[in-house]
């Protein structure tokens, strides 16, 4: 079995959580840990298997893998001491590994491994498949409405007004690289694109404010020798508005995956 430590318990981590606990072969919940004691702890005693609140060192030591689902700060000061302590990581902000490409030879040196959920895009495995060959472009088109882009450091560094959109804007053009420091709460997906393809400075994004929008809209296109991939996806949004569902539910495919028997994909 795969003691499975949850770390963050949004929307994200509360689903992931269930699923296990719901059952996923392999796989066992050994707790989970959250800025929110008390409200975490009332989630997991909800759970049919009511596991423990531990301490960040608590659940790494109680864990072969940590499923971090808080934020690319907290990720930054989780990563180097979960892999340090020779266990495997599981990423949704992923974001943060931009400009931590360290964190890839510290895994290797522990012996344990870092993992990348698909998150809210797909085509991941074609983008893998095609980088054994030669890839000359990774391009994405990212559209929310307006208001999902509120917070970002880009958006309040360059004072724009999200509310006084009227019309499709573009409101960044950039490689993979900046916008995961200009979005770091939004584009973890172009990020895990990047890491599956080209690298994060030679894969461009382009962010859209799109009004009337209901769900997140985003594009990818990939050309190289093996032809041209372009794939397109709308996500429905979960309980958070600024999160899709996809971003747990590949979370959940993967935990699948580690126990599977069969497995389909690249």
């Amino acid at each position: 079995m795969i003691r499975t430590g949850v770390f963050g318990l949004g929307t994200i981590g509360r689903h992931v959580c269930r699923a296990v606990d719901d059952g996923i072969h392999g796989v066992t919940l050994a707790g989970a840990s959250a800025r929110d004691r008390s409200k975490a702890e009332e989630f997991l005693g909800s759970l049919a298997a009511k596991p423990p609140f531990l301490t960040t060192a608590e659940l790494i030591d109680a864990s072969d893998l940590i499923v971090e689902a808080a934020t690319q700060a907290a990720l930054i000061e989780l990563a180097p001491v979960v892999l340090n302590a020779g266990k495997d990581l599981m990423m949704l902000s992923c974001g943060a590994l931009v400009g931590h490409e360290d964190w890839i030879a510290l895994a290797e040196q522990n012996g344990c491994r870092i993992l990348v959920p698909s998150g809210a895009i797909a085509g991941l495995d074609a983008v893998k498949g095609a980088s054994v060959g030669k890839v000359t472009r990774v391009a994405m088109e990212s559209r929310k409405a307006p208001l999902k882009w509120v917070g970002a450091p880009y958006i309040q560094q360059h004072g724009i007004d999200l509310a006084a959109i009227t019309t499709e804007t573009v409101l960044f053009q950039g490689s993979a690289a900046a916008a995961c420091k200009a979005f770091p709460a939004s584009v973890n997906i172009v990020a895990a694109l990047s890491f599956a393809g080209i690298g994060a400075d030679r894969t461009s994004i382009t962010i859209f404010a799109t009004p009337g929008l209901e769900h997140n809209a985003h594009r990818i296109v990939v050309e190289g020798e093996f032809g041209c991939l372009q794939v397109s996806i709308e996500n429905a949004a979960s309980e958070n508005p600024r999160t899709g569902k996809l971003a747990y539910l590949s979370a959940i495919a993967m935990l699948r995956q580690l126990g599977a028997t069969l497995r389909v994909g690249t």
